[in-house]
């Protein structure tokens, strides 16, 4: 039986002749483990796109960025990321809090180089683990169900131009995003954003004018 094909993937390779190379690239390249080169690659990674599943069973995918090991390979069969300040919506944690299955996505556009991690997640409100990330708020562990190299042919090359700058820094210290000084929303911050604020309200027009420059 796969793991990772079901009915409708089944009919999609018979239209296309194809069954026989997914079923010979899932005993080729599907693991359910972290090897030694798998967990170099990705504690180098300071970026990584998750999936989560929303209340209403609603798939939804976010951008989580940090510095280099963003992502902790806790052991073959564990990762662990943190949870940075956002928006203030939890999004993807409260998903995971809710439904536990995750996919993760790595991409090196450089190289190029890409692999999926499919888990299950979940949330330590006070996990020792949070010292690694200063700043962080929460910290995610996923257990790997199935790991597999993915193929880079259409993956672009991009080349890093430098580090978002609002990363925590070693003291967990970063500065206040500009879209927290928009106007109808200072009545509703936390107290830790208000005294981290820098300059004047700016209405959406000047929020849109700055993110068209890159520094929203």
């Amino acid at each position: 039986m796969s793991r990772l094909y079901g009915d409708e993937h089944r009919a999609f390779q018979d239209r296309f002749g194809s069954r026989k190379l997914a079923d010979r690239l899932e005993q080729t390249i599907l693991r359910d483990h972290v090897n030694g080169r798998d967990a170099a690659w990705i504690e180098s990674r300071d970026f990584f796109f998750l999936s989560t599943v929303d209340h209403q069973g609603r798939p939804t995918v976010s951008h989580k960025g940090g510095g280099v090991g963003l992502v902790k390979v806790v052991d073959e069969h564990t990762l662990a990321f943190p949870s940075y300040d956002g928006n203030g919506m939890y999004f993807s944690m409260g998903n995971i809090a809710g439904t536990p299955a995750v996919g993760m996505l790595f991409i090196d556009f450089e190289s190029p180089h890409r692999l999926r991690v499919q888990g299950e997640a979940t949330i330590d409100l006070d996990d020792p683990l949070l010292a690694n990330w200063p700043g962080a708020d929460l910290v995610a562990r996923v257990k790997v169900t199935e790991l597999f190299v993915n193929c880079p042919r259409y993956i672009h090359r991009y080349r890093r131009v430098a580090a978002s700058k609002y990363v925590p820094d070693a003291a967990g210290e970063a500065p206040a995003p500009a879209w927290k000084r928009v106007d109808g929303l200072q009545d509703a911050l936390r107290d830790r954003d208000v005294g981290n604020i820098e300059g004047e309200t700016i209405d959406r027009r000047a929020y849109q004018d700055l993110l068209d420059k890159g520094d929203g």
